[in-house]
């Protein structure tokens, strides 16, 4: 099987070219045909020389894969199946709205997390994603105008980023490289349930958006809701994102996922609030979407108000995320591909 060349970095490219006798210059126009001209085959490359792109396609495969399936929702949502390999396949979830388009990008076929609430996190851990897989969600997704008409991209997909994290760092540097997209790393988000240490390795080494699953402020509801809550205590994750400045252009965002008679009520507002104290930072209220096997329900729109409206009235920016793409599973906690081949 000939190695994929998307996913790999400009320092990677350019050993390519050498290896096939090229001078080291070749890898730069490879990473503009790849990641700026967004081409699908070798003989797109019009200013490298026919020999060397003969040797390049006998050696190596551009790399990019339309998705498998594609589905649309009433909302103009899609969600996209891309293989991932030896049989298993992933979704990512395009998200039009108004002059933004978001794809939620996977980094994992299944999750290692085991979130209660969460149908990825019930498949199961299947595989690690390469950077190959990952940035072709990114340059094969899109509208009309593919690539060209994102704005954002957010690691919310399946899987935790931050188990898969040399791959998505790579892939951030693909995004935000003068060589790669060149995009700003303000349109890039990543969403973690707060692994230790790989959470500071990130903020040291990026400078993304930090989304983190909160969902409550209580430690021993957490943790029966997300296991992870017992080798990252959210209370190490909110001391570890307060040595870092979030009052400026980087963004922090917590994600509170809101059940009926399980975390709406005041007295959990009430711990939220304590639990940001100080901390620059926005939340995100998001309605639940029912999966099977779950027995949570989503809460009423009037305890979503007063949890938003209680949280703005103690200074703390909240807004009730808007739900996209219910009808064809590609709501938030919805992506599973337990059923589908690839």
């Amino acid at each position: 099987m000939k190695l994929p060349l998307i996913g790999l970095n400009l320092k990677e490219l350019e050993e390519v070219a050498v290896s096939g006798g090229m001078p080291r210059f070749v890898g730069r126009q490879l990473a503009q045909w790849i990641y700026d001209k967004r081409v699908t085959s070798f003989d797109e490359m019009v200013n490298i020389s026919k020999r060397n792109r003969e040797w390049l396609s006998e050696h190596y495969d551009v790399g990019r894969y339309a998705p498998l399936r594609k589905m649309k929702s009433a909302d103009g949502t899609v969600k996209y199946l891309y293989s991932a390999g030896d049989g298993q396949s992933v979704e990512s979830v395009y998200i039009p709205d108004k002059e933004r388009a978001t794809l939620c990008v996977s980094s994992q076929v299944g999750c290692k997390m085991n979130c209660y609430f969460c149908a990825t996190g019930r498949m199961g851990f299947k595989a690690q994603l390469t950077p190959a897989r990952i940035i072709n969600q990114i340059l094969s997704s899109g509208g009309a105008d593919g690539l060209s008409d994102l704005t954002n991209v957010v690691f919310m997909g399946m899987g935790e980023p931050l188990d898969n994290l040399e791959a998505v760092e790579k892939t951030i540097e693909i995004l935000t490289a003068p060589w790669g997209l060149a995009w700003s790393p303000k349109r890039i988000t990543v969403s973690t349930v707060g692994k230790l240490p790989e959470l500071k390795e990130l903020l040291d080494r990026t400078s993304v958006h930090v989304a983190i699953s909160v969902h409550t402020p209580d430690s021993r509801e957490r943790a029966q809701l997300m296991p992870a809550q017992k080798a990252f205590p959210l209370s190490a994750v909110m001391k570890l994102l307060s040595a870092y400045d979030f009052s400026h252009q980087r963004r922090l965002s917590l994600e509170y996922i809101v059940w009926r008679g399980v975390n709406d009520d005041v007295a959990h507002a009430e711990a939220l609030v304590k639990l940001i104290g100080s901390q620059k930072c926005r939340v995100n209220l998001i309605r639940f979407h029912s999966i099977p096997g779950v027995d949570l329900h989503p809460a009423s729109e009037e305890r979503m108000l007063m949890m938003r409206n209680y949280l703005n009235a103690h200074g703390i920016v909240a807004t009730i995320r808007a739900s996209r793409g219910e009808d064809i599973l590609a709501a938030c906690g919805m992506l599973s591909t337990d059923r589908k081949k690839g």
